[in-house]
Parts: C-alpha cells; sequence; structure tokens
C-alpha cells in the first residue's frame, strides 16, 4: 500500500488548511487511519486517528477542538481538516495505517512521505 500525504503550505497563525491521505495498492479496508507530525528536534507525535469502516474518532488535546479528521470512502481518501493554525502546529504532517487503534507511533504499518505545514505568527 502506499498513502500520498499532500495540502501542506504556509498559512498565517489562525488560519486554515485541509490536509489529503490518498491510498493506493490496496483499501484502507478495516484499518485505522492515523495522522502524526514531526517538528524540527523533536519527536514524531500523534495529532488524530479515524476508523476507516466505522464510526470513531480522537485527537490529541493540543488540536481538539481545532482539527477534525474525516474519510471519503469511495475516493479512499483521509482527510485532516485544521483551523485556527498556531505556529506551534508547524511540522511535517504524516498519515498512516495501522490494524491496532492506537496513538502509539510504532504501531502503524504504512506511512506516507510527509507534508510540510508552516505556520508563520
Amino acid at each position: 500500500v502506499q498513502l500520498q500525504a499532500s495540502g501542506g503550505g504556509l498559512v498565517q497563525a489562525g488560519g486554515s488548511l485541509r490536509l489529503s491521505c490518498a491510498a493506493s495498492g490496496r483499501t484502507f479496508s478495516t484499518d485505522y487511519v492515523g495522522w502524526f507530525r514531526q517538528a524540527p528536534g523533536k519527536e514524531r507525535e500523534f495529532v488524530a486517528v479515524c476508523i476507516w469502516n466505522g464510526v470513531g474518532e480522537y485527537y490529541s488535546n493540543s488540536v481538539k477542538g481545532r482539527f477534525t479528521i474525516s474519510r471519503d470512502n469511495a475516493k479512499n481518501t483521509v482527510y485532516l481538516q485544521m483551523n485556527s493554525l498556531k505556529p506551534e502546529d508547524t511540522a511535517v504532517y504524516y498519515c498512516a495505517t495501522g490494524r491496532v487503534w492506537t496513538t502509539a507511533v510504532a504501531r502503524y504499518d504504512y506511512w506516507g512521505q510527509g507534508t510540510q505545514v508552516t505556520v508563520s505568527s
């Protein structure tokens, strides 16, 4: 399976961006799809996760209420709508799939290449 993340860019604080994660090679099937981010000099951290074929989503405390994860089954794509962006949201954002409902980076099997999000103050 290949994951392609896109939609990153430069935005001012308070602005919005929508990231996309498109899967090819196979469908997401029964996977969980998560978004993660990694800022320079920091470890990769969990942002949000959803169930591909069900109802359920979970967010990190740092993005809860500002970010929304959603999916389009027909397009085999998962989105991350990011509103009220802050400079501390600046990072490379990655999408990933796994077979376990978890926030742990190591439990995800397939990763996209990442897309840069930069929020200026």
